[in-house]
């Protein structure tokens, strides 16, 4: 199958065009005389002829979580409405441009092959993750794929709100961090050089914060090749060490234990669990893959080997509380919850339960990060811009008072 751009005429003598997969252009002829289209041109897609090559996968813009959201939504309200699979990823196909609408056609062609939808979706890991791919499979199965996808839709949808909050609390703050680094390197390059002179041709004896800064400034001028390259040097060999499994693990053990930043990491770790293993629950997937799935998203290393290790005995006892306790991540709150709808054979919905929950908290830790940290930054940005300002005003007030003193 490939993709064809055809120019056809309608039967009330309408010029009309568009883009159809077919085997063959004599097959798409085809298919347009059966749609009572009379076809004028036909010749292959440019992007089918570029082909998944390496300056499209550099140009073409990536799927967004919104476009995945919103074909997730789409295909399971036109499953809802009694369409079928395949005509419903024909309808899509017409919504959707670039990279998505050439998965859509890649999935429409392996069901036409005797395959499934999750069959399809697995060839693109990086856009539908192992939790995604696995409901779908669930779905299919049970026969209640477009109830699967509603719940996808609100699980995606919900996970997208949160890194927005996140990203939102986090976003002042590096950009008060950045305004200050560029500031301050304006003032020690191009402003105190030019007051050094001044200074010098003076012979006045300089305060201490200013023979500071005047020696932080040469200091930059005169290494500034060596500090870029040896920054550039620091953060390529902190992130190869944070890709690694004992870097991460460190990072995430120390994020777990840093005041306000440990509490936040606890509770996205409790969120990322519990909703994703919930859920997967819920779908009927079983209770073996759906940990191997959760330890493979959740972003904590150390909740992640804990309940690596610990994976065997969970479903040897089919039970998870005692093991989420011993991780000592879990509130005892949480932990009660999960055992109570062990108790009570409502795991997957105490799960999703006690996700809901910390998602509200963890929305309203993030408000309150955010509106924390700005004052924080102000501060620091006071004391920064503040001792750059007294260094250079000292010997200014020091050099007036000498000139009445003279007069």
């Amino acid at each position: 199958m490939a993709l064809y751009n055809y120019k056809a005429l309608s039967s009330d003598g309408k010029k009309i065009s568009g883009q159809l997969d077919a085997p063959s252009i004599q097959g798409l002829k085809e298919l347009l005389i059966r749609q009572k289209l009379y076809p004028i041109s036909v010749e292959e897609s440019k992007e089918e002829k570029a082909g998944f090559n390496w300056r499209q996968l550099l140009l073409e813009k990536p799927i967004t979580p919104k476009e995945k959201i919103l074909f997730t939504k789409q295909l399971a309200v036109l499953l809802k409405s009694g369409i079928p699979l395949l005509q419903a990823l024909e309808l899509l196909g017409e919504q959707f441009e670039g990279r998505l609408k050439r998965i859509i056609i890649h999935l429409k062609d392996t069901i036409k092959e005797g395959g499934s939808l999750a069959q399809g979706l697995s060839d693109y890991p990086r856009v539908f993750p192992k939790i995604y791919v696995q409901l779908v499979r669930a779905g299919e199965a049970s026969g209640r794929l477009d109830a699967i996808l509603e719940r996808l839709t609100s699980y995606l949808e919900r996970q997208l709100e949160l890194q927005k909050r996140v990203k939102s609390a986090l976003r002042g703050p590096l950009i008060n961090i950045a305004v200050i680094i560029l500031v301050s390197i304006f003032l020690l390059v191009a402003v105190v050089p030019k007051l050094a002179q001044t200074f010098a041709s003076q012979g006045s004896r300089l305060p201490l914060p200013t023979l500071i800064l005047m020696n932080i400034s040469n200091f930059v001028k005169a290494y500034y090749i060596f500090i870029g390259i040896g920054l550039l040097g620091l953060f390529i060999a902190f992130k190869y060490w944070q890709s690694s499994s004992s870097g991460k693990k460190i990072i995430d053990k120390t994020k777990l234990y840093i005041p306000i930043i440990g509490h936040f990491a606890r509770m996205n770790a409790i969120v990322q669990f519990c909703s994703t293993l919930g859920m997967l629950l819920e779908g009927g997937v079983n209770l073996a893959e759906s940990l191997d799935i959760v330890c493979s998203i959740i972003d904590n290393e150390v909740l992640a080997s804990t309940l690596r290790e610990a994976r065997d005995k969970i479903i040897k006892e089919g039970k998870i509380a005692q093991y989420l306790k011993q991780t000592k991540i879990f509130p005892p709150m949480a932990v009660y919850l999960i055992r109570t709808g062990e108790e009570s054979g409502k795991l997957d919905q105490m799960l999703i339960a006690v996700a809901q929950n910390y998602e509200e908290d963890l929305r309203e830790l993030a408000d309150t990060l955010s509106a924390q940290l700005g004052p924080f930054m102000l501060l620091f940005t006071a004391v920064i811009v503040g001792f750059i300002v007294m260094a250079i005003a000292l010997p200014l007030l020091g050099m007036q008072e000498l000139a009445l003193q003279g007069m």
